[in-house]
Parts: C-alpha cells; sequence; structure tokens
C-alpha cells in the first residue's frame, strides 16, 4: 500500500490510511441517526402532542410536512454550499443549528411555535445530512464503500426501532411533567457530543475548483417547491381553493424556468446549482426516479399508520411503538443482507423483489385490518409488518451507493442534495396527500363511537395507494442497471468490498420515514 503524500487530489489513497475516517464516519452516522429518529420519535408522539398542545389536525400535519418542506428546500442549497466552503464546515453549521432548533422544538409554548420550530429544525438538517454522503463518499475509497453503505441502511433500521420506542418511553414516562417535550429536547447531549467531536475527527473537503453560490438557482428551486407542497398540504383545509391548484401549475412552470437557467448558468461559469450533467448517468437518473415516488409511499404510511394506532384503535404511545419492533427489525436486518450478498449475485431483482414484498406486505395489513377490525392486536399486525420490512430492507442499503457510485467526487455535495431533496420531496407530498387519501375519508365530525371504525377505513383506504404507489416503484427499477456483475466482468478476482461497491451501482436506497 502507497504511504499517502502530500497530494491532496488523491483522496482515495488518502482515505485509505487515514484512520480517522471511522472516527469521522461514526460521527456523520451519528448525526444522520439522530435525523432520522427525530422523524420516527415524532411520528409516534403526535397524538399526545394533539392532545397536550391543543394542535389540530392541520397542525399535526405541519408539524410533520413543515419539516419535510424545509429540508427538501433547503437541501440542494446545503449540498452546494458544503461543496463551496467545505462539508466539515456545512456538517458543523447544520449540526449546531439543529440542536438549537431541537431545544425551541421542546420548549414551544404552543402549536405555532412548534411548527415555526419544526421548520427552523428541518432548515438546520439541510445543512447537516448531504454533507454526510459527501463525506463518506469524499473520504472512503471506491472498494469500501459497499460495506460503509451497508452500515448506513443498518443505522436506518436501528433509527426506525428506536424512534418510536424511544419516543413512546419518553411520552408515558412524562419526565419532569414535560409531557412529549423531551422527544426533541434529547437531541441537545447528542447534537452537542457531534459538534464537538465532529470538529476533531472530520478532515475538511471541498470541491477541488471554486465554486459559487447560484443564488438564483435557490430562489427559484425554493419557490417551487413551496408552491408544489403549501398548497397541497392546506388544500383540504382550505377547501381546496381556486389559488392553490393555480400555485401547483405554476410550479411546473418555475421548476421548467429553473431547468433553462440551470443550462445556461452551467453553460457560462460552470457552478450551477444543480448539475444537470448528473442525470446523463443512468444510475443516477434511475436512482433518483424510484427514490421520489418512494418517499410518497413513506410519508402516507408513517403518518396514517401512527393515527390509526393511536387514535383509530386507542393505543397508547408504548404499545403503539413496541407493534413496529418486528418492522424495523427486518428492515435493518434485510438492509444488511441487501448490500453484502444478495445484491452483488442478483442486482437490479433484489430491489423490485423488495418493491414486491412491501406491496404484499401492505395488501396483508389491509385485510388483517379489515378481518379483525378495532379486535386487532400487535401479534396479529406482526407478518404484515415483517414482510414490508423486509421489503424496504431490500431497498433501503443498496440506494444511496446506487446513486452516488458513478458521480464526480466535485459534485458529491451536489448530488447528495438531490438525492435527499427529491425524498424529502416525494415525502411532504406524501404528508400532503394524506389530507386526500385519509382524513377526506373519515369525516370532520365523528362521535366518540365513530372515530375507530373511521379510522380503521380511511387507513385500509390509504393502504390502497401506498400498495399502487409500490407497483409503480417496481415499473420504475426497469430502468435500472440489470447486473453489477456485468460492470465488472474480466476485472479478475475482486475484494468483497469490491463487490459491494459494484453491485450498489445497480442499485439505490431511500432513507428516513
Amino acid at each position: 500500500m502507497t504511504s499517502p503524500s502530500a497530494e491532496t487530489s488523491d483522496l482515495d489513497t488518502a482515505a485509505v490510511a487515514d484512520r480517522r475516517r471511522w472516527f469521522a464516519l461514526a460521527i456523520v452516522m451519528t448525526a444522520a441517526f439522530m435525523d432520522l429518529v427525530d422523524v420516527t420519535i415524532v411520528n409516534i408522539a403526535i397524538p399526545s402532542i394533539r392532545q397536550d398542545a391543543g394542535a389540530s389536525f392541520s397542525q399535526i400535519q405541519w408539524i410533520t410536512a413543515g419539516y419535510a418542506l424545509a429540508f427538501a428546500a433547503g437541501l440542494i442549497t446545503g449540498g452546494r454550499l458544503g461543496d463551496i466552503h467545505g462539508r466539515k464546515r456545512l456538517f458543523l453549521v447544520g449540526i449546531g443549528g439543529f440542536t438549537i432548533a431541537s431545544a425551541l422544538c421542546g420548549l414551544a409554548a404552543n402549536p405555532e411555535m412548534l411548527v415555526a420550530s419544526r421548520i427552523l429544525q428541518g432548515g438546520m438538517a439541510a445543512m447537516m445530512v448531504p454533507q454526510v454522503l459527501a463525506i463518506v463518499h469524499a473520504t472512503f475509497p471506491a472498494h469500501e464503500r459497499g460495506k460503509v453503505f451497508g452500515m448506513f441502511g443498518a443505522v436506518v433500521g436501528l433509527g426506525a426501532v428506536t424512534g418510536p420506542l424511544l419516543g413512546a418511553l419518553l411520552t408515558e414516562w412524562n419526565l419532569f411533567g414535560l409531557e412529549w417535550r423531551p422527544i426533541f429536547l434529547i437531541n441537545l447531549p447528542v447534537g452537542i457530543a457531534g459538534l464537538l467531536l465532529g470538529s476533531r475527527f472530520i478532515t475538511e473537503s471541498k470541491a477541488p475548483r471554486a465554486l459559487k453560490l447560484d443564488l438564483v438557482g435557490v430562489a427559484l428551486v425554493t419557490l417551487g417547491l413551496l408552491m408544489l407542497l403549501y398548497p397541497l398540504t392546506r388544500g383540504r383545509e382550505l377547501g381546496w381553493p381556486l389559488w392553490g391548484h393555480l400555485s401547483m401549475a405554476g410550479a411546473v412552470v418555475v421548476f421548467g424556468a429553473l431547468v433553462a437557467y440551470e443550462k445556461r448558468k452551467a453553460a457560462r461559469d460552470g457552478s450551477p446549482l444543480i448539475e444537470l450533467s448528473l442525470f446523463r448517468v443512468k444510475s443516477f437518473a434511475a436512482g433518483i426516479a424510484v427514490q421520489t415516488v418512494f418517499g410518497v409511499a413513506l410519508g402516507v404510511f408513517f403518518l396514517v399508520w401512527t393515527l390509526y394506532m393511536q387514535i383509530g384503535l386507542g393505543w397508547t404511545p408504548l404499545r403503539a411503538g413496541l407493534t413496529g419492533v418486528p418492522f424495523s427489525i427486518a428492515v435493518s436486518t434485510a438492509a444488511g443482507l441487501s448490500v453484502q450478498q444478495l445484491v452483488p449475485r442478483f442486482g437490479r431483482k433484489v430491489l423490485q423483489t423488495g418493491a414486491l414484498l412491501m406491496a404484499a406486505g401492505v395488501l396483508l395489513y389491509i385485510w388483517e385490518s379489515d378481518r379483525y377490525g378495532l379486535g386487532i392486536t400487535s401479534w396479529q399486525m406482526s407478518l404484515p409488518l415483517v414482510v414490508m420490512g423486509v421489503g424496504m430492507g431490500l431497498i433501503v442499503a443498496p440506494l444511496t451507493d446506487a446513486v452516488l457510485s458513478d458521480v464526480p467526487k466535485e459534485h458529491a455535495g451536489s448530488a447528495s442534495g438531490l438525492i435527499n431533496t427529491v425524498q424529502q420531496m416525494g415525502n411532504a407530498l406524501g404528508l400532503g396527500l394524506v389530507s386526500v387519501v385519509f382524513f377526506g375519508t373519515i369525516g370532520d365530525r365523528l362521535t366518540a363511537t365513530q372515530v375507530g371504525p373511521a379510522f380503521v377505513d380511511g387507513f385500509q383506504h390509504a393502504l390502497v395507494w401506498v400498495a399502487g404507489v409500490m407497483g409503480v416503484i417496481f415499473l420504475l427499477m426497469f430502468a435500472l442497471p440489470g447486473r453489477a456483475a456485468e460492470q465488472s466482468e474480466g476485472a479478475g478476482a475482486e475484494r468483497p468490498g469490491q463487490a459491494g461497491e459494484a453491485s450498489s451501482r445497480v442499485e439505490e436506497r431511500v432513507p428516513a420515514h
């Protein structure tokens, strides 16, 4: 092995020799874990927030969708800022701001302040999260990335397990009479530790050539997302006014203007906000499409699932959290297997199998919910949740490496920002669609005896949509490369890490529910 020299251009060689990269990996993974837990922990506490803070159903949607909206609107900018000013610097700014926003959420005096603090929290996460993948991409050599992204998939699964359970326990314990507030305040020690350790162990990286922040691009992408997502989220509450439809139609025009401007910007000075050339990379373009649609399915499912169990069935947060454990364990287990063993051998078929399994689990859940009604038990939900979890695990881990594997390093931040943006955009779209596919079927004025049956019916109706979306994802996956092995054929024997990295080029990931 060649010793690292003063040449910083050979990042792969330097990363192999730099043992500190594993400390850096642990720190950025902890930040990603904190973000994932924060989403799932909030979901499980939503009914408690509604009861204690007096939040309306619309405000409940905004507590989740506001975070996703700010996250989506700022991710591309966050990724590009990391390319320009340094990924370590932006990571530290993001994790510091996320910690402050978490404190404001925990201290919120009313639902309006909580919604505003969640929007701030989403904006800070948009500075932090793109740097996670960009730092990994710039720090680890190609033959190690398959293993690293397998670990990322396990973190996703662990976050899915920990979030609901931690949220349930903190809500049930009612620490110091704070009700749901500790679910946000728990981020403070984690964020402070990440800030201190990150400043010491993470190595700075940025684009090798000078770039400028594309302020016009920032304005257009933010405006387009707001015009699309705001009326979708508030449409039902306001009676679907004409301005909402015009706003969503206008968003298409804004995105068209964005594409035209970014082409001119790239030709003029080579530093656009969105590298449109990335979409000429087939694995990137196909993975982005899957990511977007998958985000819609997850946005719908997780919010509706929480409301179904805690309001419809009347379960406690702890029971609802424990019910989700089989799902989370299945996600984590399948995620590790998919990257390390299955994808290198079977390529795209693993991802498509995952989509079909998720659809099958959703259909089984609909059948069980209909059969057992309000009397359904946690163990009866275990089978459909395990089937869904295995399916999600087969998709979630390899997706990231597939999307980023052929992306030039100088655009790693921009690419990871795009990956997370489309996922969160899909997630926010899904949360907005909850107004249509769930609340639109249960009615506004329900008696105590009508709530349970209405929520059960709404849950089943929403899951039909989720199953349909999974079918669309299955079809989109045909655009992905068929087999990773074809890319490395004739290259001789590969190390295990190389095989994992090559395999993940075939597939993709989606985090974050």
